[in-house]
C-alpha cells in the first residue's frame, strides 16, 4: 500500500488524484488531520485514517501496512519542523515501511539564509540515518509563490521587490503529478532527487515575460531591503513574515535555487509549466 500524509493539502492531495489514476483505489491510503475533509478519497475506495506529526501513536496506525509513505514538510513556521518530520520518520519505520519519500525542496542545505532549506537539510539527515530506502523529492521553488512576491504588478506596471538571483519556478501540480508518477512506478530513486521546470528566471526576466503576455510594459525595479520590509508593512504584512520573505531574495542571489534538471520533463513525458504559463493564467482570470 502507498500511504500519502497531508492529502487534503494543495500539494499531496494533487499526488493521491494522479495515483488513482495509476494504482487501484484499495493500494492507496491517506493519513490526515481531519478525516471529513478526505471523505472525497473515501467515497472512491481510498483508505482513510487520522494522523498527525504531533500524535505519534495516531501517525503509526495511520501508516500500518504502508510499503511507501509520502511525507509532506509541514509548513507552520512557528513549529519545530524538523522534529515533527523526525517523528514522522520514526513512525514510518516502525510501521514497516520500506521506502520514504519527503517532499523537499530545491536548495535544501544546513547553511542556507532560507529556513525552510535548513529544516528540509535536517530532515534528509533524519532520513539517511533511518536504516529505510528514502527519496527526497527536491522540488524546485512553487511558481504561485510569484503571487506574493512580486507585488500588485499588474496595476502598477512594476515588479518592485528586492536583488534576487535566477530561480527555477517550478509548477506544484506537476510536482505532485511526479511524485505520483514515482510511487506507481517499478523504478526506484535513492536519495535526494531534484524537480524543477526546464529553465531559470530573474525578476528581470519575470518582468520581460509580464511584459510580453499582458501587452503592456512591466518595469523591474529594484528595492533595498529594509525598504521593502517598510513598504511590506505599509501593505499590511507583519514584519515577520515580510523577514522571512526577504531570505528568499538572499538565498536566490547565492544562486540556491537557479539549478534546473531534466527529471521532471522526462517523468511528465512533456514540458512542465513555465513562468509564462503562470502569468497568462492570472492575466485571464
Amino acid at each position: 500500500m502507498i500511504v500519502v500524509t497531508g492529502a487534503t493539502g494543495a500539494l499531496n492531495g494533487i499526488t493521491v488524484e494522479h495515483l488513482l489514476k495509476l494504482v487501484p483505489a484499495d493500494q492507496i491510503g491517506v493519513s490526515v488531520r481531519d478525516v471529513a475533509k478526505a471523505q472525497h478519497f473515501a467515497d472512491r475506495g481510498v483508505h482513510v485514517r487520522r494522523g498527525a506529526y504531533d500524535d505519534p501513536a495516531a501517525l503509526r496506525d495511520s501508516f500500518e501496512g504502508a510499503g511507501q509513505i509520502l511525507l509532506v514538510s509541514q509548513n507552520d513556521p512557528n513549529s519545530d519542523g524538523a522534529a515533527l518530520h523526525r517523528t514522522a520518520i520514526e513512525c514510518a519505520v516502525a510501521a514497516g515501511a520500506r521506502r520514504i519519500l519527503y517532499t523537499s525542496h530545491q536548495g535544501a542545505g544546513p547553511d542556507s539564509p532560507f529556513p525552510p532549506a535548513r529544516e528540509h537539510a535536517a530532515t534528509e539527515a533524519v532520513l539517511a540515518d533511518s536504516g529505510v530506502a528514502w527519496t527526497s523529492l527536491r522540488n524546485g521553488f512553487y511558481a504561485h509563490s510569484l503571487d506574493w512576491l512580486l507585488g500588485p504588478w499588474q496595476q502598477t506596471g512594476t515588479i518592485a521587490a528586492p536583488a534576487d538571483g535566477p530561480v527555477s519556478w517550478t509548477d506544484r501540480a506537476d510536482a505532485a503529478e511526479a511524485a505520483a508518477l514515482i510511487l506507481a512506478s517499478d523504478h526506484t530513486f535513492d536519495g535526494p532527487i531534484t524537480l524543477t521546470a526546464s529553465s531559470a528566471h530573474t525578476f528581470n526576466d519575470i518582468a520581460e515575460t509580464a511584459s510580453r503576455v499582458s501587452g503592456r510594459t512591466v518595469k523591474r525595479i529594484v528595492v533595498d531591503d529594509e525598504q521593502w520590509i517598510n513598504d511590506r508593512g505599509a501593505q499590511g504584512t507583519p514584519e515577520p513574515t515580510a523577514r522571512m520573505l526577504l531570505t528568499f531574495f538572499q538565498a536566490a542571489r547565492q544562486g540556491r535555487f537557479a539549478g534546473t534538471d531534466p527529471l521532471l520533463t522526462q517523468l511528465l513525458g512533456r514540458e512542465p509549466h513555465t513562468v509564462a504559463d503562470l502569468l497568462t493564467d492570472r492575466i485571464t482570470t
